[in-house]
């Protein structure tokens, strides 16, 4: 009678055992046998607790060792899973501890991974839709933690519900023009609904923040019925200073509010920011290498240009205007107020104006003053209600020129 491989192999190792008896040497024996002296101590250990049936190898253990967790167990991990959002796989495990489940936090993992939870953000996701599908009492940890991730529901540091409530106005370094010097751009954003304003010129004076507002800003609000009731801005020199700093004064004689960012945080003056990184890659990197400007009111004419574009044309993707132009949101805005202001079409350029703001380079009628002096880098103010001003005065403001500079090189500031 034939015996089985296995039986075979457990009267080999019996025999080992009975060989290292007789010689009264275990290494000896295992040296003849071919098998190591661990080998030989584990037979030894098996035959004398199961005898030669523990010399026969065990059928083989699937290697995945497969054991499922109970159908209640799971749910009741997803379940604490979207109660609190932000526990991750080893709190969990901590805390079905507690209630006297115990399961590794790695098959947490792997339970929430194939329920489409393995993030928070997709347990966020996951949550919102529920919400949406079938009314649920939100905690407050819930919904704290949804007003995080989601941008709809996030506590912004600019806030603003109509045009003209809240102006974002910051200084922007162009970059050098051969023969001119360094250039900057004065910009100002509406918080409401980014439209912008821009102002070239070759410094950073509080003259030059100030006329920007004057012969742009304020006449295209005052010509749409739109008070400006705020400007927010840094702290930097052209818009801080003492009681008879230029700007602030401009402010206060126009009943205008000045609010201040954080110091050393640029986020919250977020729209204007980001305004100049629009107008850096969509029209001076641009610019800069198509053609070569010799003076200011060149670059400037080529920016009115494209700020018309910007204004009118260009659809905007942010939360605010979701596709829509920036004066169609001014336009939807005096429509549901009832305000009639004049016709929202942009102005046809012209060779003194380009068009790409109503009320750019304004001129004092009142005090004959046929245009605004725009030669070398001057830009002239006048506070004269003709030019769209208040009316507090009429006083001709100019922004003096800086000294020149001569430098070989046309930089863009990137």
């Amino acid at each position: 009678m034939s015996l089985s491989p296995e039986i075979k192999i457990a009267e080999h190792r019996l025999s080992v055992l009975e060989l290292a008896k007789a010689l009264g040497n275990v290494s000896l024996a295992c040296k003849q046998r071919g098998v190591s002296r661990t080998q030989f101590y584990e037979y030894k250990r098996r035959f004398q607790t199961h005898g030669i049936e523990g010399l026969v190898d065990l059928p083989p253990v699937h290697h995945s060792h497969p054991a499922t967790t109970p159908p209640e167990v799971e749910q009741r991990i997803l379940d604490i899973s979207l109660e609190h959002p932000a526990w991750g796989c080893n709190r969990l495990c901590d805390q079905l501890k507690l209630e006297g489940i115990s399961i590794s936090a790695i098959t947490i993992q792997k339970l929430l991974n194939r329920n489409e939870m393995g993030s928070r953000y997709d347990r966020w996701l996951k949550l919102e839709e529920q919400h949406g599908q079938r009314a649920i009492e939100l905690t407050g940890e819930q919904v704290a933690f949804i007003e995080k991730h989601n941008p709809t529901f996030r506590e912004r540091h600019v806030e603003s519900n109509a045009p003209g409530e809240l102006l974002c106005q910051d200084t922007f370094f162009v970059g050098h023009l051969k023969g001119v010097g360094k250039v900057y751009l004065h910009t100002v954003v509406d918080a409401y609904c980014s439209y912008a304003f821009g102002f070239l010129h070759t410094s950073k004076q509080s003259e030059a923040a100030a006329a920007v507002l004057h012969n742009d800003v304020l006449p295209f609000y005052k010509a749409k019925g739109l008070p400006v009731q705020a400007i927010l801005t840094d702290n930097g020199r052209e818009f801080c200073g003492k009681d008879d700093h230029p700007f602030e004064l401009y402010l206060e004689l126009n009943d205008v509010e000045h609010r201040h960012t954080q110091v050393r945080r640029p986020q919250t003056n977020g729209f204007v920011e980001r305004f100049q990184g629009t107008v850096l890659d969509e029209f001076f990197r641009m610019a800069f290498r198509t053609k070569l400007y010799e003076t200011v009111e060149a670059l400037q004419a080529d920016l009115d240009g494209w700020l018309r574009y910007y204004n009118y044309e260009r659809p905007h993707q942010g939360y605010r205007n979701l596709g829509k132009r920036p004066f169609e949101r001014i336009d939807e805005y005096l429509a549901e107020q009832q305000i009639s202001p004049p016709v929202l079409d942009p102005p046809a350029a012209t060779e003194d104006q380009p068009g790409a703001q109503p009320q750019s380079r304004a001129v004092s009628g009142a005090k004959g003053l046929a245009k605004a002096a725009l030669d070398e880098g001057e830009h002239q103010a006048t506070l004269d209600p003709g030019a769209g001003g208040n009316g507090n005065s009429s006083e001709v403001v100019k922004v003096p020129k800086p000294r020149e500079k001569s430098l070989s090189t046309v930089r863009d500031d990137g």
